[in-house]
């Protein structure tokens, strides 16, 4: 459980966006546990992605881009790790508990996609 899950609520209703984090129980619109370390990778991953633009628009070696680009594409998978991990241990484990059936389906398909 979050040391954030009260004083937020007033951030819920007015539908701003907020860095605190939420564990509201029965909710699938609350942010997770590791939601900082997350949104840390996303933005060193488009740093990164952005430095790899600009050796393309520079015109440097084609391996050194490719290379560039694979390490950029392990950063993705492992957000997605962190990102299903925290999914696994708290809307999926309330889903099953709750049986909503629909956040374990809408899990599945996420799955297949990144299985792709």
């Amino acid at each position: 459980m979050s040391k954030h899950n009260h004083e937020h609520n007033h951030e819920h209703e007015n539908n701003h966006k907020h860095e605190h984090e939420h564990t509201h129980e029965h909710s699938h619109s609350h942010t997770h546990t590791n939601t900082k370390a997350v949104l840390n990778r996303l933005s060193r991953a488009i740093g990164h992605l952005g430095a790899v633009r600009t050796m393309v628009e520079n015109g440097r070696d084609c391996s050194e881009v490719l290379i560039q680009l694979a390490a950029v594409r392990s950063a993705i998978n492992k957000t997605c790790e962190v990102i299903l991990k925290d999914h696994l241990e708290h809307c999926v484990v309330d889903a099953i508990t709750t049986g909503d059936e629909k956040a374990l389906d809408e899990l599945k398909r996420a799955v297949e996609l990144l299985m792709k």
